[in-house]
């Protein structure tokens, strides 16, 4: 890959992990959905699967982000940082493997055999997020360790390049020839969800044995607990940094946006009744254009700053939200899914690289990057669950006018009342948007110039 011609053996490999961590992200965030939802709908509470999956999604936020503030002071001891990076890629590995085993499990011949099976995949896929996103506080860390301040912008945009052409792309091919040459949707699952793990744990090799963490200080008696005891120090020093406050309050509100339209799409798409396998194959176009759409960002992040490209990826993403309120049709899904290409690597990957230019001590990379997937994860709480508060609410409220119950609408009732309760869910999202391109655009400039 000529792109890759001047990057060296470590940023190649911790870019590596992205390549390892997106086939996690396009599987398990995008297709196990739908087989959530299809389980679901053999259960005694199939209105609310929507806001269900919005619930459970939330609940692996909130584990992940009220731990991440300690996940990251550990990493910060010398020596620390892979080995507790490894853990975590092997927990969300296993949880993986396990859901191999679910479209396997008997869930039509009872709603209390659907009920468990649901209930397992919601288990393991919590698994799998806390394994994921903890990782992922390691790997951002390991940024500062393997790059220059000067290529962090590079070197964080063409990971998530890689990730695209790499794990979004390759296992959800795979997924849709197995579809196309006929072989039953629950064995493709089954197979699907193995490989996850599988390609998972092989790409995450690289990292592994090519990185290494160079900043953070060696282990002495008593560490740990001062540097428990040091989180709330660290809180106050963010809060005294007021350019690192602002923005990371800005980013907290609009990248839920960007984390709430990738985990909620294809449920969403279902509950409209939009087909599954256009739905995935408008996914797999996200992915083959996600890493054009990156270099481009890449490119134009060199010309006009990071600064401005997070602000273009906002923009499109205030659009998206109201563009998806009135989707309908597949043709509309599609749409949908070019804008999403267009700024989803983009506007993560220079949110990164811009938090990584503001932490004023390297050494401490981990604890910072700790705080910075905090904010993450809790806006990925507050996203999944106002859109399953609004959707939940809204089928509600339509049962109701109707006379209806969850337990005596019809199939067609049901479909009909998620379908049009929906995309009140996905419009709520624009709320919070909205508040982080104030903070981004009015708040933010004032703070940077100082």
């Amino acid at each position: 890959m000529k792109f890759l011609k001047g990057y060296t053996k470590s940023e190649i490999s911790w870019m590596m992990y992205d390549w390892a961590n997106s086939a996690h992200s396009v599987i398990i965030v995008t297709i196990l959905p739908i087989f959530f939802d299809t389980v679901a709908g053999y259960t005694a509470d199939s209105v609310y699967s929507m806001s269900t999956w919005g619930y459970a999604t939330s609940l692996a936020m909130a584990i992940v982000a009220l731990s991440a503030p300690f996940v990251g002071v550990f990493g910060d001891i010398l020596g620390m940082r892979k080995k507790l990076f490894a853990a975590f890629v092997v927990i969300g590995v296993v949880a993986c493997a396990g859901m191999a085993f679910t479209p396997g499990m008997d869930f039509t011949s009872s709603t209390a055999a659907a009920g468990k099976v649901a209930n397992t995949i919601l288990v393991l896929y919590i698994i799998s997020v806390i394994g994921f996103d903890a990782s992922c506080v390691y790997y951002d860390a390991f940024l500062t360790d393997i790059t220059t301040e000067s290529r962090m912008d590079q070197v964080s945009t063409l990971g998530y390049g890689l990730g695209y052409i790499g794990g979004s792309t390759i296992p959800l091919v795979i997924f849709l020839v197995m579809n196309l040459l006929g072989v039953p949707t629950l064995t493709c699952l089954a197979v699907i969800f193995a490989l996850t793990a599988v390609w998972w744990l092989v790409f995450s090799l690289p990292l592994i044995k090519n990185c290494e963490q160079t900043s953070g200080k060696p282990y002495e008696k008593g560490d740990v607990g001062r540097a428990i005891r040091g989180v709330g120090a660290t809180i106050r020093e963010i809060g005294q940094n007021k350019a690192m406050l602002v923005y990371i309050l800005a980013y907290f509100f609009y990248i839920d946006g960007v984390h709430t339209i990738i985990s909620m799409s294809t449920v969403y798409g279902t509950n409209l009744g939009l087909n599954s396998t256009d739905m995935l194959l408008a996914l797999l176009l996200v992915q083959l254009l996600g890493l054009p759409f990156c270099l481009l960002y890449m490119r134009l992040s060199a010309k006009f700053g990071a600064r401005t490209m997070v602000g273009v990826g906002i923009c499109v993403y205030m659009f998206i939200c109201v563009f998806g309120f009135f989707m309908r049709s597949i043709w509309q899904f599609w749409v949908l899914a070019i804008l999403c290409a267009t700024s989803q690597g983009g506007i993560q990957a220079l949110s990164r690289s811009m938090f990584g230019k503001l932490i004023p001590d390297k050494n401490r990379s981990g604890e910072f990057f700790g705080f910075f997937d905090i904010f993450g994860k809790f806006s990925s709480i507050m996203g999944p669950t106002l859109v399953g508060v609004v959707s939940a609410g809204a089928a509600g409220a339509m049962l109701k006018a109707q006379g209806l119950t969850a337990a005596t609408a019809t199939a067609e009732q049901v479909n009909a009342i998620n379908a049009a309760s929906s995309p009140y869910g996905i419009l709520s999202i624009l709320l919070i948007m909205a508040v982080g391109g104030i903070l981004y655009f009015v708040v933010l400039p004032k703070y940077l110039k100082k």
